[in-house]
């Protein structure tokens, strides 16, 4: 069955009449059913589920980045040691023999209470005859019976008064 349209004016047949001349043996193909178009888009309940691991794995990033500061906030505490109260000790000419005490906060006056609730002790005596003297500091905290930390250190102050002299 050949059915020809007549020419358009320039000339050339019409596509339809082509393409109803080459496909006469072929049945027109059955265009998509609408239930299939509709598949190849997200469904809600999808998204929705979606939705939800997302923000789940959010919530779970931000709970362990929250983890992580806590902990390298502890990492970053100064703890109190003995050497801080050697270093104001050390800064004298003259030693004398016995015992000083005091609260941290005193040791480092004008900074505010950096440490609340520390004391410090130092017991000073005479090492060698030539002005070595050994300082031994024991630094404590109200309310706990060992000391948060001790130390002794040797220092050379020849002006110092000797032993039974003042």
């Amino acid at each position: 069955m050949n059915c020809r349209l007549p020419p358009d004016e320039r000339g050339v047949q019409s596509d339809h009449t082509q393409h109803a001349t080459r496909n006469t043996s072929l049945a027109p193909l059955p265009s998509l059913p609408r239930s299939r178009r509709a598949r190849s888009a997200f469904s809600l309940l999808e998204v929705m589920i979606a939705g939800g691991i997302f923000f789940m794995a959010i919530f779970a990033i931000l709970a362990l980045m929250a983890n992580v500061l806590r902990n390298a906030r502890g990492l970053r505490r100064v703890e109190l040691d003995a050497g801080m109260v050697a270093a104001v000790i050390s800064n004298t000419n003259k030693l004398y023999e016995g015992s000083v005490s005091g609260d941290m906060d005193d040791l480092y006056r004008g900074l505010g209470k950096i440490y609340p609730g520390y004391s410090w002790e130092a017991e000073t005596y005479e090492a060698q005859t030539n002005g070595l003297f050994q300082v031994d500091i024991v630094v404590r905290r109200r309310g706990i019976q060992q000391p948060v930390d001790s130390m002794s250190i040797f220092l050379f102050r020849p002006d110092s008064p000797k032993r039974g002299a003042l």
